[in-house]
């Protein structure tokens, strides 16, 4: 009798943490720009699951996943790289690795995080386990743009340098091998990876067009593209530069926020010319793409940050005009594009939206949200 009593005591203590015990692939951060916090989300119910707090400067924080997707590895403003354990609901370990940093990627294998840093400038690798330095590679120059590549490395550009380099990390032991590309244009200020690994994309500020590299023939070096992008002839104000991370690339084309204009531009991605421009509603900052790829969702930089309209990948044109409120930050699919979940900054919330309508659903309340980040970039190249 006692041995029954003691298997039902262990089957019941082990069925209770069953159900305790979560996957990790439904969660997503909401980063709380103004308190240093962060939320972890879930998106199936949707909800908030707890709030992290103690992450530094996140003005305009990022994040990467682990490839189990359990961890996130958050880039702060002030050069913190924060490890948080999602299923936890904690930091793991925090640095102060450099003094003002713009980002960062992880590698192909989880192996290895990437951090873009604009003081003192350098790309600094390290361990993803236990966050030890592994590799300082010094750029003299801002780094941006930076994105993980196939065959674990790293591309990133140079703002001030007018250069890209690429970092292969998987040659050995004695650092990474660089490749380094001059002259690609004036002050890259993002850069992108596309969906199939193959090209880099690299903005331009300082001159109108962008830079691109094709992967599979680095040899060939970067060549410009898309003449005309950005600035035009009649140059508006840029109130804040768009995120070429958020690019859409939809049916062969892809749709990307033009620097200072109220345009999406077009372009053919066979050969990178421009098919047209869609007139939207003020300056787009990021231009994301449903993952079926039917509709691109496109927000904009102040004073019209209280709009976002959905264009029609098919027909080339606006076909809905939302209204979440001021201060619209960031958008996120959730992995099968049934829901977009956008910041509200300015009305401290994250309104999601059900696609197909599209039609609201639900309103979560967050501290100055900016970005979403849903734990499914893990695996994505270039997220």
């Amino acid at each position: 009798m006692r041995a029954r009593l003691t298997l039902l005591a262990a089957a019941l203590a082990s069925g209770m943490a069953q159900a305790e015990l979560r996957g990790s692939g439904d969660l997503g951060l909401v980063i709380e720009r103004a308190s240093g916090s962060v939320q972890i989300v879930e998106t199936t119910t949707p909800r908030s699951l707890g709030r992290i707090e103690g992450l530094g400067d996140l003005s305009h924080a990022t994040a990467v996943f682990s490839r189990d997707a359990r961890h996130a590895f958050v880039f702060g403003r002030d050069g913190g790289l924060t490890k948080l354990d999602l299923l936890a609901g904690r930091i793991e370990r925090r640095i102060v690795q450099a003094g003002n940093a713009i980002g960062g990627a992880i590698s192909q294998d989880g192996r290895l995080v990437a951090v873009a840093n604009y003081e003192p400038g350098g790309v600094k690798l390290f361990d993803a386990r236990s966050l030890e330095l592994v590799q300082d590679i010094p750029t003299g120059s801002k780094v941006v743009g930076i994105a993980d590549v196939p065959g674990q490395g790293f591309i990133f550009s140079l703002f001030d340098g007018d250069a890209i380099w690429l970092a292969d990390t998987g040659k050995g032991e004695s650092g990474p091998r660089l490749t380094k590309f001059a002259d690609i244009g004036r002050q890259p200020y993002d850069g992108l990876i596309t969906p199939d690994g193959r090209h880099y994309i690299a903005g331009l500020f300082g001159e109108d067009g962008l830079a691109l590299i094709d992967l599979w023939r680095p040899e060939a070096g970067a060549r410009r593209i898309l003449a005309g992008y950005g600035r035009g002839q009649e140059p508006l104000p840029v109130y804040k530069m768009p995120h070429l991370r958020g690019w859409a690339v939809a049916g062969g084309l892809a749709f990307l926020p033009a620097i200072g204009r109220h345009e999406v531009l077009v372009a053919d991605t066979r050969d990178w010319k421009q098919v047209t421009a869609i007139a939207v509603h003020g300056q787009p900052v990021f231009a994301v793409a449903r993952p079926d790829g039917r509709h691109v969702w496109v927000n904009f930089a102040h004073p019209r940050n209280d709009t976002v309209q959905v264009i029609d990948a098919a027909k080339l044109e606006v076909a809905h005009t939302l209204k979440p409120g001021r201060g619209v930050m960031h958008l996120e699919f959730t992995p099968r594009g049934d829901q977009l979940w956008l910041s509200v900054r300015d009305a401290d919330r994250v309104e999601i939206y059900d696609t197909r309508g599209p039609s609201l659903i639900a309103s979560l309340p967050a501290k100055a949200p900016s970005g979403i980040l849903m734990a499914a970039r893990a695996h994505r190249i270039g997220f």
